[in-house]
């Protein structure tokens, strides 16, 4: 028995496909890509017309909280928000508790996410032993595990010399280092963009500057060693020239934006709302004007969550809340509805920012693309369909983000993962 995909726009970056074609799926890889596939009687047939079809969405930026802070989210409910979200695959960050500093927890949090089966969760190993800075955690073992990639997402490695070590160790297996670009030193207590927004509020404030001096350190050492680095939520228009310059220097450097980076600004904070606290915060109109315009350049060319939830009475202390807001089940509404409805960037380009780059990014020719013989995960988005943001609809646990009410246009339809419909709206 076949699954058949009919009349959709298929939408595929790595052959740059943009038309209407049939898509057929033999068990868990895609067997047919063409115009006009006849199904037999005891196929399933989903009619895609109206709608986009994608490779299933890659988030490289997600925190599952397992294991831990299983109240938060836990590996289950946050495949469930992923599924509902369009995401096939996701990258859980490390900084759970115990930090995931070895390849038994690697082995853990792969396990459950197989016995879940509603999205392939990769887990990140991180960078030090307990996040703490100070000697490299068991890398080679947790690449073995099956790490896509190291980071000590939550924070820096502040220390240089360990940082070019584990860069140098990481590069000789081709693991990217997924970098969290924030000097702990300049903070000083920020909690929110650094200007006049935050003297209004009282608010101590976190500069550009914050981000800025460890994405050029970040992309110096990777130059030095040779390291493919992914620099993380990017939220300064100083961003886009450090790494438009690295790459012309050729640099083996790419750049995430996420959504509340790219639609929201410090003008829209509701003061005392803990929703509104993010870290690296919303900026200015200039900052999320100069990342709109790295998107529809191609400087930024990864579209990630930061998915980061966090129990609604966290969140109730305002900003002397936790950092951090939700965002698989709404990123590829936003994104639709604020950079491919105005203009910014094509259908197709979506596709690559939210599957095909990332998977590049990660070596992963298996995903991000809807080539014959390649995984049978698939995303189906219906760009006509007009809803408003509600958090009571979320399946992940956490509800915390400051789209409460927000009309967007577009959603994910179906989700497909491994040849197995895992989410119809």
């Amino acid at each position: 028995m076949s699954l058949i995909i009919k009349n959709g726009r298929v939408l595929n970056p790595p052959t740059n496909t943009d038309e209407i074609l049939d898509i057929k799926i033999d068990g868990n890889i895609i067997s047919a890509v063409e115009a006009g596939i006849v199904p037999v009687s005891f196929d399933t047939v989903i009619d895609a017309a109206g709608c986009y079809v994608m490779p299933g969405l890659i988030d490289m930026h997600v925190h599952f909280r397992d294991p831990g802070q299983t109240a938060k989210e836990d590996i289950e409910t946050g495949s469930k928000a992923a599924a509902r979200g369009g995401f096939t695959t996701v990258l859980a960050m490390p900084n759970t508790k115990p930090v995931v500093d070895n390849p038994e927890l690697v082995n853990y949090v792969h396990d459950k996410a197989k016995s879940v089966g509603l999205t392939r969760v990769l887990q990140v190993g991180s960078v030090t032993k307990g996040m703490e800075g100070k000697e490299l955690s068991d890398l080679q073992g947790m690449i073995e595990a099956g790490i896509p990639a190291i980071s000590e997402d939550g924070k820096s490695v502040m220390d240089s010399g360990l940082y070019r070590e584990a860069m140098k160790i990481v590069a000789k297996e081709n693991i990217p280092v997924l970098a969290h670009c924030e000097d702990i030193n300049l903070v000083q207590g920020g909690v929110m963009n650094m200007g006049s927004k935050s003297d209004a509020m009282g608010e101590k404030g976190i500069s550009n500057a914050v981000e800025n001096i460890i994405e050029a350190r970040d992309i110096m050492l990777a130059e030095e060693t040779g390291a493919t680095l992914h620099l993380c939520h990017c939220s300064t228009k100083e961003s886009y020239d450090i790494i438009k310059e690295a790459k012309a220097a050729g640099v083996k450097v790419s750049g995430e934006v996420c959504p509340h980076h790219f639609t929201l600004t410090e003008d829209d904070i509701v003061p005392g709302d803990g929703n509104y606290k993010m870290n690296p915060p919303v900026r200015t109109k200039a900052d999320r004007d100069k990342l709109r315009q790295g998107l529809a350049e191609g400087i930024f060319e990864v579209i990630s969550t930061d998915h980061a939830p966090h129990t609604a009475e966290e969140k109730s202390k305002g900003f002397a809340s936790p950092f951090g807001i939700v965002g698989l089940e709404t990123s590829a509404s936003l994104t639709y509805s604020e950079l491919v409805l105005t203009g910014l960037i094509t259908p197709l380009t979506m596709a690559a920012y939210m599957s095909s780059n990332p998977a590049r990014i990660l070596g992963r020719k298996d995903l991000g693309d809807l080539s014959v013989g390649k995984a049978a995960d698939i995303t189906i988005f219906d760009p006509k369909a007009e809803y408003e943001i509600h958090a009571a609809d979320f399946v992940g646990k956490s509800k915390n983000m400051p789209y409460e009410n927000r009309h967007v246009t577009g959603r994910v339809v179906k989700t497909i993962f491994g040849g197995n419909v895992v989410y119809e709206a």
